[in-house]
């Protein structure tokens, strides 16, 4: 700073330029020249001082200062070799010799406050052990014993050891204040004899306080409360679990008999430090529980581990590839690792857990938030890594049998795995669906097995896609700059949907608005984004996986059959983008519609459903009606017992089985009024039990009513040929056959408006929507968007009855193998009983229409020379039959009502709804005849 002045000095002053102005020439002369900026002044460098001459004292400095360094270099080195060394240690090793060591001091103390030892050792045992403790210094050696002996027999609950420490203190100073205060509260004025013949120094420190500022009369209860404390924290007994606790000493002392068998581990010691800590981690806020939740940079389970793999002998092998030595293990290891343990599951009928890999906390989400997953053996080639939490669950399904899940139904049937109880050695197998069930006449009815059907293979919960979305994700957002984050992602068979929490003040329609670029970034074009995810504070971005898995039939009935559901109805749909398997009752749905284009797996779904229903229920339980326009989609159940008339494949028998069903319906509800009950179920559970009595002089013997369940597999085949007659039966169908146990399942590949009217759509409550074409076909299908961005093979949107959003699934599959032999294993137990009066119209109409009169051959000419032709006009007929305007105008509309022309359109020529190959059967509906 003192060489700027200078320099402005050597600085030239700078010529104000001359100005025209001389008003502004005086202003300018108050304002300060522009200096340049000036250079600093060169400092100049001073001669170096002279060296002073080397002196002898000098040197011997030099010389011990740098002995002395060397010698603590070496001793330095060799205390840090000893803690390396100590650290390589194996943990089982360190753990045990605290435990040794622990166990010796205790034979120590022994010897000097039992055996009154003499020496050094036993004068520092009086003065540290007997002062401290006073009278209690007998019991020293034995706290110190039970503390060694639990290092030994529990290595792996080092949770546990600040727990026990906090509890052993609060229970010393409460007793040791009692006994204080029990032995007349001696003062330092009494001498420390007098302290130590009392509660020693501990007491005094203790009791001291409280009797100086409370009286005894306080201090004492006080003292018992800390006391109890910690007895309650040393026996890991929360209060609320005292009367438990005090039931189980009363069991094991013989007072009381059937003890909980959740209460005691294989020991018959109650295994309470997972359930203390779970209780009162539970009693934390929620922010507390997430951080008690959090990894820690080592974990001792897993060391402990890995030091027993190694005294074994194995090798370490894990179901997941684990991180490269040095880097931290990120939450998506931990998740993968722990689905891993849990996808060997589904081998024994049982699905995988919906794990969430979360990004912030580092665990794997399950139903629960604050779960602490029970640890499995993971073994691992190579050492664990050296920072980073390793995975508590890792484990691989071949090493370690899988738990069994409790099962907890959701709302749309998904079914979630709940590790509470460990499963046998053994794999359990499930009990054969082969048991025989009497029917009505004596008839036995065996149900299929589900050995007919294969199994899949355990389903993956993390993949190296999965990793390279999650990294493309996080480059989006930082390139445009927005506030949000990654925080987790569940894949499921077809598609991954990955979890974003947006930071403060961000709107939703920023992550929206990136659609495009998320698609552009991952190269996929099937993006779909929902905001917010049901039930969560997130938005989530549903992509594609490029590895795709296949969902099998058999591993959903098999869970629906470890469920012990039994209801006859319910059909299995597929599995969601959770990872949990769907599963609905048809009687509850009551009624639903499945669209979608070609190939989008439509055929595959309502092969699910009637498979599902032949293999949970008898044909005294469930009744069929199959129609079947495309004449080759059905045909290979033709002949099964739960089918009430043969498959229907012609449209005009197709309506007419829907106006039966019609009447069905009525004389149900009929049946319903006369007995006073309102639902099918209450009357046929009354029925069964033999309540209902016929009137006197009735001969009518009362049968339980089937479930009728009328699948049509192409709606638009009908709607094409009588839109209004079908249209009206299944409105009314929908409308009210739900009580009658009449339900009703539509199937189209044209989701349009004329196919699926207003009316149908809202009487249809659940839908199905596959892949679409249009916007404008999912938003017929679901009244929303959605099903135009599926991907196809199975992938839809179930939306059941009273849900509000859809949920995403992968359709079941099933082989024609599969069905073949199920449909083969139905054929041998019973042959099918038909009902008659299904479809008749056709077949008892003996006698001419009143309408026709004596036009039938006339009638039959116009109609033979339309259908050859394919051309429906009023003057061909006119030219060909020779005829007036009237009677040609007469005969096309009798040919309109019989559904052989379509309806007029002004001007044009009428379309021809009869191929020419069906015409034999068009003139005999017109004669009356059969039509064979």
């Amino acid at each position: 700073m003192a060489s700027r002045p200078s320099a402005a000095k050597k600085q030239p002053p700078k010529k104000a330029a001359p100005s025209k102005a001389p008003a502004k020439k005086a202003v300018a002369k108050k304002a300060p020249a522009k200096k340049a900026p000036a250079k600093r002044a060169a400092v100049k460098k001073s001669a170096p001082p002279p060296r002073p001459a080397p002196s002898p004292t000098g040197g011997v400095y030099r010389v011990v200062r740098a002995v002395w360094l060397g010698v603590a270099h070496a001793v330095g080195a060799v205390f840090r070799g000893l803690g390396q060394g100590a650290r390589n240690l194996d943990p089982a090793h360190r753990k045990d010799g605290v435990a040794l060591l622990l166990l010796g001091i205790a034979l120590i103390v022994a010897a000097g406050t039992w055996a009154d030892l003499r020496g050094p050792v036993g004068d520092l045992v009086e003065i540290l052990v007997t002062g401290a403790f006073g009278r209690l210094d007998l019991l020293v050696p034995i706290l110190l014993a039970m503390v060694a002996v639990r290092f030994m027999r529990h290595p792996e609950q080092p949770e546990a050891n600040g727990r026990i420490v906090i509890g052993l203190s609060a229970l010393v100073i409460g007793v040791l204040g009692q006994v204080h205060i029990a032995c007349g509260a001696p003062a330092r004025s009494d001498g420390m004899q007098g302290i130590r013949d009392a509660g020693g120094l501990i007491g005094w420190a203790a009791a001291t306080p409280l009797t100086y500022t409370m009286t005894e009369v306080l201090a004492v209860p006080l003292l018992v409360l800390l006391t109890v404390f910690g007895l309650l924290v040393v026996t890991a007994t929360p209060v609320n679990a005292i009367p438990q606790r005090l039931r189980a000493l009363g069991v094991r002392l013989g007072l009381l008999h059937d003890p909980e068998p959740d209460e005691y581990d294989e020991y018959g010691e109650p295994t309470d430090d997972e359930r203390y800590d779970e209780q009162w981690r539970q009693a934390l806020p929620a922010r507390s529980r997430r951080r008690s939740a959090a990894p820690q940079e080592y974990d001792p389970d897993v060391a402990e581990q890995d030091a027993l793999a190694k005294r074994r002998g194995r090798p370490r092998r894990s179901a997941v590839p684990q991180p490269e030595m040095g880097r931290r293990m990120d939450a998506v290891d931990v998740a993968a690792a722990a689905a891993a343990a849990l996808d060997g599951a589904v081998m024994h009928g049982m699905p995988p857990s919906p794990l969430v890999a979360d990004l912030t906390h580092g665990v794997g989400v399950g139903d629960r938030e604050d779960t602490t997953p029970t640890p499995l053996p993971a073994p691992d080639p190579g050492p664990a890594p050296a920072a980073g939490p390793a995975p508590a669950a890792a484990a691989a399904p071949s090493a370690v049998p899988a738990a069994r899940p409790k099962q907890e139904k959701l709302g749309t049937g998904q079914v979630v795995a709940d590790l509470t109880k460990p499963a046998p050695a053994e794999p359990r197998e499930l009990p054969p669906r082969a048991e025989q069930l009497q029917l009505a006449g004596d008839i036995t009815y065996a149900l299929p097995s589900l050995d007919l059907l294969t199994r899949g293979g355990p389903g993956k919960s993390r993949s190296e896609a999965n990793d390279k979305v999650v990294a493309s994700l996080s480059n989006v957002f930082s390139e445009f700059k927005v506030d949000a984050r990654v925080t987790g992602f569940t894949r499921g068979p077809t598609v991954t949907r990955y979890e974003v929490e947006l930071g403060p003040a961000v709107k939703v329609e920023r992550i929206t608005a990136l659609t495009k670029n998320i698609a552009y970034a991952v190269a996929s074009p099937d993006v779909r984004i929902i905001s917010p995810i049901p039930g969560k504070s997130a938005v989530g971005i549903e992509i594609p996986n490029t590895d795709r898995e296949m969902v099998n039939l058999g591993d959903v009935l098999r869970l629906a059959e470890s469920a012990e559901d039994d209801d006859p109805m319910l059909v299995a749909f597929g599995k969601d983008v959770e990872g949990g398997y769907v599963m609905h009752s048809l009687a509850k749905m009551p009624h639903m519609l499945v669209a979608g284009a070609t190939g989008s797996g439509k055929s595959s779904c309502i092969n699910c459903l009637i498979t599902s229903v032949m293999m949970r229920a008898t044909p005294e339980d469930v009744r069929m009606v199959l129609v079947d326009p495309k004449r080759v989609e059905l045909t290979a159940y033709e002949g099964i017992p739960h089918l009430i008339t043969p498959i229907i494949t012609n449209p005009k028998r197709a309506a007419e089985a829907l106006q039966w069903v019609v009447r069905e319906m009525d004389l149900r509800y009929d049946d319903l009024a006369a007995f006073g009950y309102r639902h099918i179920d209450d009357f046929n559970e009354a029925v069964r039990s033999g309540k209902l009595k016929t009137p006197e002089g009735s001969e009518r013997e009362l049968q339980a009513y089937p479930y009728l369940l009328v699948i049509v597999d192409e709606l638009a085949d009908l709607m094409m040929v009588a839109p209004r007659d079908v249209e009206d039966s299944i409105v009314r169908i929908t409308q009210l056959a739900r009580a009658a146990g009449i339900h009703l399942v539509l199937a189209t590949q044209r989701p349009s408006v004329d196919v699926v009217t207003g009316l149908i759509k809202a009487n249809v409550p659940s839908r199905l929507a596959f892949a679409t074409s249009s916007l404008a076909d999912s938003r017929v299908i679901l009244d929303q968007p959605g099903a135009e961005k599926l991907i196809g093979k199975g992938d839809g949107l179930f939306l059941p009855m009273g849900a509000n959003k859809p949920t995403r699934m992968q359709g079941a599959f099933v082989t024609e193998e599969e069905v073949a032999a199920i449909v083969q294993h139905c054929k041998d137990q019973m042959t099918p009983v038909f009902r008659e009066d299904v479809v008749v119209g056709t077949k008892q109409k003996k006698e001419i229409d009143e309408d026709i009169g004596d036009d039938l051959d006339l009638l039959c000419q116009a109609a033979e020379l339309v259908v050859s032709t394919q051309f429906g006009s009023t003057s061909m007929l006119q030219r060909k039959l020779r005829v007036g305007f009237a009677k040609a105008g007469r005969l096309m509309d009798l040919m309109e009502s019989r559904g052989v022309v379509g309806p007029s359109e002004g001007s044009k020529a009428r379309d021809v709804l009869v191929k020419p190959d069906e015409l034999d059967g068009v003139l005999a509906v017109i004669r009356g005849e059969s039509e064979g």
